[in-house]
């Protein structure tokens, strides 16, 4: 009888123990994970689309096959003033698409895929974003998602000593740097913060504005460059403002593309982000404080790399290089953008 119960005691631990270890392995497997993106490393020349450097334009004349934007400067030659000294000196004009910026969002307050998935000291588990949210009887809140922004110079070109022209360098940046990161932004996580911040929302964040983006919506779908004009669009990603990390519940891609673009935006907005293309700007990049679309193009990089070709702001996921099915399920959503920005430029003879 003694051994009976002996045996029921011990049967009883070894559950005790198995449900503590299933508990335990349900919260570790529950964490927000924080991975490196290889950034910093071998994939920082496999995981780049190279051929979306081009078209390089020298002297107005293209001399390599690509894309380039309707607004680019088509000048032969150019003259600028040296410094303050008043004295100018002629160029030449060269434009190209140049890797400037990486944009990454995450739900981890502090964490980098960039920075090869450390967690910054930034917040903690109540700053976290969130993948969905449809519970809108108990939250007051919509369904959609929530992602920390962060905000990075990248001049690839400049950090590889590969072209180093100083009017073609109008952020002067020459290495990885941290621009902006939305954990110590208010207005980030509070669209009422950013609407008194950007009043012009009022404007163009109502129905009938969002409605004549299906116009911008059209042009990238068929390949084409957005439409400058509509400055409050991304086409089939949604609209820009309000300027948060806040999105609408849409596939992963859409938003996180989205993001990607409202930080472009918000930069512009604050007069961090200066206009790098057309005739006015080949001496000097000049404050622009609208979304200047078509000066930009991105390529994800992480978690699935796009390296054969990049796209314009608002494009559809179906027609990025490699698909819609980028997220590899247990790595979480987590996504890292490199941001290429036409630059036209005055090359001192």
């Amino acid at each position: 009888m003694r051994r009976g119960q002996s045996m029921r005691f011990a049967s009883r631990i070894f559950v005790g123990l198995a449900l503590a270890l299933l508990v335990c392995v349900g919260a570790r497997a529950s964490e927000v994970m924080c991975e490196d993106s290889g950034l910093l490393g071998p994939k920082l020349f496999t995981d780049i689309c190279w051929a979306c450097l081009f078209p390089i334009r020298v002297s107005g004349a293209q001399i390599t096959p690509g894309v380039a934007p309707e607004g680019a400067s088509k000048q032969v030659l150019c003259v600028c003033q040296k410094g303050s000294s008043g004295i100018y000196t002629p160029g030449v004009v060269t434009s190209m698409w140049q890797p400037a910026r990486i944009v990454e969002n995450v739900r981890k307050a502090g964490c980098s895929p960039t920075l090869g998935g450390i967690t910054l000291p930034m917040g903690n588990s109540r700053t976290y974003g969130r993948l969905r949210q449809d519970n809108l009887s108990q939250t007051g809140q919509a369904a959609g998602s929530f992602y920390h922004t962060h905000y990075y110079a990248f001049p690839l070109l400049q950090i590889l000593d590969l072209y180093t022209p100083t009017k073609c360098n109008p952020d002067g940046y020459l290495d990885l740097d941290i621009i902006s990161f939305t954990e110590i932004d208010p207005t980030w996580s509070s669209p009422t913060l950013a609407f008194f911040q950007n009043p012009e929302a009022a404007a163009v964040a109502n129905p009938l504005a969002i409605a004549a983006c299906a116009a911008d919506s059209a042009m990238v779908a068929a390949g084409k460059e957005p439409l400058e004009s509509m400055w409050w669009c991304t086409g089939t990603w949604g609209g820009v403002y309000p300027l948060t990390g806040v999105t609408p519940a849409q596939d992963v891609n859409r938003s996180s593309a989205l993001l990607a673009a409202r930080m472009l935006a918000q930069q512009h907005r604050r007069g961090l982000a200066r206009r790098t293309m057309g005739d006015d700007n080949l001496c000097n990049a000049s404050i622009y404080p609208t979304l200047p679309k078509s000066q930009y193009k991105l390529t994800q990089f992480y978690p699935k790399s796009q390296n054969q070709k990049a796209m314009w702001i608002g494009t559809p996921p179906q027609l990025w290089d490699g698909g819609p099915s980028r997220h590899v399920p247990g790595t979480g959503n987590d996504s890292m953008y490199l941001i290429w920005r036409w630059t036209d430029c005055c090359s001192n003879l």
